[in-house]
């Protein structure tokens, strides 16, 4: 008895057919790749706000054990034309609340967060601080070695952050409008506007460029006279083109030490609205530059430009006070974005 041939599957089909099969896989694939994209980046996003979510309880317990919220850095005058730098951050105050107490208990305070001593914990990238949809969170090489990066930063302002110190005390006695400041705390009862009016923290960027110790910001501006959100950027700061007055070249190390109270470390302002963009006049480019004027280290006084930025198309997340996290579009009005990020200044506003 003669068996019948087995079909062979591989000439079954044509070269055509295979072709036409394969071409229709790919436009599949490439149907489905934004999809899948997309679903990743609202898992991002959903843990982006779980970061913020658990710096608001960190927060939160932080204030009920010591009636207050941490100072953004501590600068001491100790006598005989000393000063003492205490630049440790609220992102550090804060280890212990955030199930990280061993990184707390290794910190040496007697010493910066600079010194060998503390070197193993400044080096440590801590997950809560770090953006999922960020995709450099290596810790950053410092001249002094390794430090963690941070994608979150604590409102220390608008434009102006800190008065600044002499060895007579402060050139301004004003406080921040923000509920974080160098030397003091700020307690529940100070949010005048509410605690779910007011923003304590935001997204920013690691690896941020800007530029610093931009000495002209100081003599042009005064606590209770700043620019507003609509004034045009290269008015009010010439600095914005390549750094003219300003000791140092455009660096790319902005909040790449968490572990650094200095506002372009660890905090935030409102100075622009979240997102903006300063265009380069020479060039005709935009870049999302940020701007110091005389940093805390160096006695201030601290006017500054730390934008809200993010990874996510749109807009920023946003900490209220009252542990509420929001989606704020990079499209709110500047004065109302003003308003969210002060904390006694009168205002109610719901275009956030």
């Amino acid at each position: 008895m003669t068996r019948p041939k087995r079909a062979n599957l591989f000439t079954a089909f044509t070269l055509i057919e295979l072709l036409v099969a394969i071409a229709i896989i790919a436009v599949l694939i490439v149907l489905l790749l934004p999809a899948i994209q997309r679903v990743r980046e609202a898992a991002r996003r959903t843990q982006c706000r779980n970061n913020l979510k658990q710096l608001g309880l960190a927060i939160q317990n932080y204030s009920d054990t010591f009636s207050a919220y941490p100072p953004a850095s501590v600068i001491a005058d100790v006598g005989n034309g000393r000063l003492a730098w205490g630049g440790w951050s609220v992102h550090a105050r804060l280890l212990t609340y955030l199930e990280q107490a061993g990184g707390y208990n290794a910190i040496n305070y007697h010493f910066t967060y600079e010194h060998p001593s503390n070197m193993t914990v400044s080096q440590m990238n801590i997950e809560t601080f770090l953006c999922p949809s960020d995709p450099d969170t290596a810790p950053y090489p410092h001249n002094f070695g390794l430090a963690g990066v941070t994608d979150y930063g604590w409102n220390m302002g608008d434009w102006y952050v800190w008065g600044g110190m002499n060895q007579s005390g402060l050139r301004y006695n004003e406080r921040p409008r923000s509920p974080f400041h160098v030397n003091s705390n700020v307690c529940e009862k100070d949010f005048v506007d509410g605690l779910s009016n007011s923003m304590i923290a935001a997204e920013v960027k690691a690896r941020q460029r800007y530029f610093r110790d931009c000495t002209g910001l100081s003599s042009r501006f005064a606590p209770l006279t700043f620019p507003t959100p609509s004034d045009d950027p290269f008015t009010v700061a010439p600095e914005y083109v390549s750094g003219v007055g300003c000791n140092s070249t455009l660096r790319d190390s902005g909040h790449t030490e968490w572990m650094d109270g200095q506002v372009h470390q660890t905090g935030v302002t409102t100075a622009w609205t979240p997102n903006k963009i300063i265009e380069n006049r020479s060039t005709g480019r935009g870049f999302d530059i940020d701007i110091t004027g005389v940093r805390e280290v160096n006695l201030g006084p601290t006017f500054s430009a730390i934008t809200s930025r993010s990874h996510h198309d749109g807009g920023v997340h946003i900490l209220l006070g009252d542990g509420a996290v929001r989606f704020v579009s990079s499209s709110i009005d500047g004065a109302a974005w003003r308003a969210v990020g002060s904390i006694n200044g009168g205002e109610m506003t719901d275009q956030f």
